[in-house]
């Protein structure tokens, strides 16, 4: 399992531009379902075969990045974000675009009070370029990199990496995907594009699926590191059960069929209230007629920087979760506001 996450966080994959690390996954998750493939906006859905309801799982593939939109005469990069990119931990970054080609993020020093946090338009990108013209044979305006940074193991249970969110939850489905031998249901596994600038994939997916219960996997904040977000989650303690975040309000319905399946499995789960971003299940949530949705929660340190950080007990515990999840037959509970 840690080399599966060492391959999908490494693997290129900003917002809108997923093919890379969507191969990836198609080629892991294969062996162990019916089908798999590609729909109209770029999601990877894998699909296991079953007579009873849709149970649709999902992860994101894609992570958040910048997008060139300005090469100046002496070939210095100019940048958007995509995505939540915080200007706090972009200086001095390094950032790698399709092809491999790295750059380092630096700041126009004299329009920046020393000591304080500068803008992201007052940032670039450089490339070693010497002059527009050489950059422009390396880089196009509107080329897209992400943040890099090497997949480290700080001790044998906390591992750091970018993209954690939301590879680790792509790890966390296609291992599930190995250990499900048969279900009670018709499960779609599926690893949806452009999440983190809009829950566009999900959105497309759910809505061609048309799940009876979708159930979203991604990462979450914690609230035990030094003066940090107050939320009753902690690394290592499990992962969490969603109860609301800015994308959604889980129904006591799903709530209780979520929390059924880790007490079956022996899992114990924390409770999450996230006070900002959101996830594919709040997508799910309101699609079509609207599907009964939650989601669970990856404990996550430092998230939307190059320094991500989770606990191997949580992801395994996941694991685990979604299996016993797969196990249940959702066509004998109800998923309402019940």
């Amino acid at each position: 399992m840690k080399q599966t996450a060492k391959k999908f966080t490494q693997a290129y994959g900003p917002s809108g531009n997923e093919e890379q690390i969507r191969n990836i996954i198609a080629k892991e998750i294969k062996p162990y379902v019916d089908r798999v493939y590609t729909d109209n906006l770029g999601s990877l859905i894998a699909h296991k075969k079953g007579a009873g309801k849709k149970l649709l799982f999902a992860a994101h593939m894609d992570e958040i990045g910048v997008i060139v939109n300005h090469i100046d005469d002496k070939g210095f990069l100019r940048f958007s974000p995509v995505g939540g990119v915080y200007p706090i931990i972009s200086l001095g970054q390094r950032v790698q675009f399709k092809d491999g080609l790295v750059g380092v993020v630096g700041v126009e020093f004299k329009d920046v009070p020393r000591g304080q946090v500068p803008p992201l338009s007052k940032m670039f990108i450089d490339i070693g370029a010497k002059g527009k013209k050489q950059a422009e044979k390396m880089i196009s305006i509107g080329d897209m990199a992400c943040f890099t940074h090497e997949f480290i193991e700080l001790s044998p249970d906390r591992w750091v990496s970018k993209a954690m969110d939301d590879r680790i939850s792509c790890v966390t489905l296609t291992e599930a995907a190995k250990k499900l031998k048969k279900s009670p249901n018709d499960v779609y596994f599926v690893f949806t594009v452009q999440e983190e600038v809009g829950l566009r994939g999900s959105k497309t997916s759910t809505y061609s699926v048309n799940p009876d219960l979708g159930i979203a996997v991604d990462v979450t904040g914690t609230g035990d590191t030094p003066k940090g977000y107050t939320m009753a989650v902690e690394l290592g303690k499990g992962p969490a059960l969603k109860m609301m975040d800015h994308s959604i309000v889980v129904t006591e319905g799903v709530k209780n069929f979520m929390k059924k399946a880790a007490d079956k499995a022996k899992i114990s789960v924390q409770p999450e209230i996230l006070q900002f971003g959101g996830t594919d299940a709040g997508a799910m949530q309101v699609t079509r007629g609207g599907i009964p949705a939650g989601c669970i929660s990856i404990p996550t340190r430092y998230i939307h920087s190059p320094g991500e950080m989770i606990d191997r007990n949580d992801l395994e515990k996941a694991v685990q979760w979604v299996v016993s999840i797969a196990q249940m037959d959702i066509g004998k509970h109800g998923f309402g506001n019940n």
